[in-house]
C-alpha cells in the first residue's frame, strides 16, 4: 500500500486539469504534470484489477441485419437473419472515433449481458439488432471504472483534502467519464481524455477497461486486443418497445414568463 501514497494525485481536480489540457492543450506531447497524473493513474488502478477469466461469454450488439431466401411452396422469399461472422467483429484498423479508441484502432466492446448490448446500439421501433455471444479465449485483465457510477460530485472549494481523499475524488471523475454516454454530435475531441487514459493502460499491460452502462442494467468491457474473444453464436432481435425518461434541468429556460401552448387548429380557417 505504500506506493499509493508515493504517487499521490496533485489535487482532487487533477482529472479535471488532465482532461482540460488534452482537449485545449498538448494532445499527443504531455508535459510533467500530465506525466505525474498518469503515473498516479496506473499506481492507483493496481487496487481496481479485476478478471475475466477463458470460456466466459460475453454479449456483442449491431444494428441492423442480412437477410437469406427460404424456399416457401415453390417460390423464395427473403426473411431477415442476423449478420455473419465477420461482420459482427470490427474490422481492423477501420474504427471510426469512440469513447475508448482513437479512429483507425480497433477495440471489442462488448456487454456482460444481451439486454445491455442491444441497449447501447440505441436501437428504434421495429428495428433488428444482430446479437453475438463471444467466448473468452484466455484469462484478461482488466481495469474496473464502474465503482463510482452516477455518484456525487465531491467539491472542495478551500483546502485539498487528504490523499486518500484526493483519490477517490480523481477516480470518481475518471469513473463518471469512461461512463459518459457517446452521442454522434459529441465533439471528437470530448473522447480524448479517456482514449488517452486506456492507451496508456494498455501499455501497461491491461487487457481492457470495465464501465457501467448508462443505458442498461449491466457493464460494458472494452478489450484492446479483438482477438481475444471470438463468435460462438449469433442471434436476430426486433424492437418491440422503447421508452424515454425525461427530467427538466432547473432554470434552464430561454425566458422566465412562461407561455401555455396553443391548440394546434387543422385545416384553413374561414375568412370572416
Amino acid at each position: 500500500m505504500l506506493g499509493i501514497w508515493m504517487a499521490p494525485f496533485k489535487s482532487y481536480r487533477s482529472y479535471q486539469i488532465f482532461e482540460w489540457k488534452a482537449k485545449r492543450g498538448n494532445r499527443f506531447i504531455h508535459d510533467s504534470e500530465t506525466l505525474a497524473f498518469l503515473k498516479a493513474v496506473y499506481t492507483t488502478s493496481k487496487e481496481r484489477e479485476m478478471s475475466v477469466l477463458k470460456n466466459n461469454v460475453l454479449w456483442r450488439a449491431q444494428l441492423g441485419n442480412d437477410w437469406r431466401d427460404v424456399k416457401v411452396d415453390d417460390d423464395y422469399v427473403e426473411e431477415p437473419c442476423p449478420f455473419e461472422k465477420k461482420r459482427m467483429k470490427p474490422l481492423l484498423n477501420m474504427s471510426t472515433e469512440g469513447r475508448i479508441n482513437p479512429k483507425g484502432i480497433s477495440y471489442l466492446y462488448i456487454a456482460s449481458d444481451k439486454e445491455t448490448a442491444m441497449s447501447e446500439v440505441r436501437p428504434w421501433l421495429n428495428s433488428y439488432i444482430s446479437v453475438g455471444q463471444f467466448i473468452i479465449l484466455k484469462d484478461l485483465r482488466l481495469i474496473d471504472c464502474s465503482f463510482n457510477f452516477k455518484k456525487d460530485f465531491r467539491i472542495y472549494p478551500f483546502n485539498e483534502p487528504t490523499p486518500k481523499k484526493r483519490k477517490e475524488a480523481v477516480w470518481l471523475d475518471i469513473d463518471n467519464a469512461f461512463s459518459k454516454p457517446v452521442n454522434p454530435s459529441d465533439n471528437i475531441a470530448d473522447y480524448v481524455p479517456t482514449q488517452i487514459l486506456s492507451e496508456f493502460l494498455k501499455t501497461k499491460g491491461y487487457d481492457g477497461i470495465v464501465y457501467k452502462s448508462t443505458l442498461g442494467e449491466g457493464y460494458n468491457v472494452v478489450l484492446f486486443d479483438i482477438n481475444t474473444a471470438e463468435l460462438i453464436n449469433c442471434f436476430l432481435y426486433k424492437t418491440k418497445h422503447v421508452s424515454f425518461d425525461f427530467e427538466k434541468e432547473p432554470n434552464q429556460y430561454f425566458e422566465q414568463k412562461h407561455y401555455k401552448s396553443k391548440k394546434i387548429e387543422r385545416g384553413n380557417k374561414k375568412d370572416k
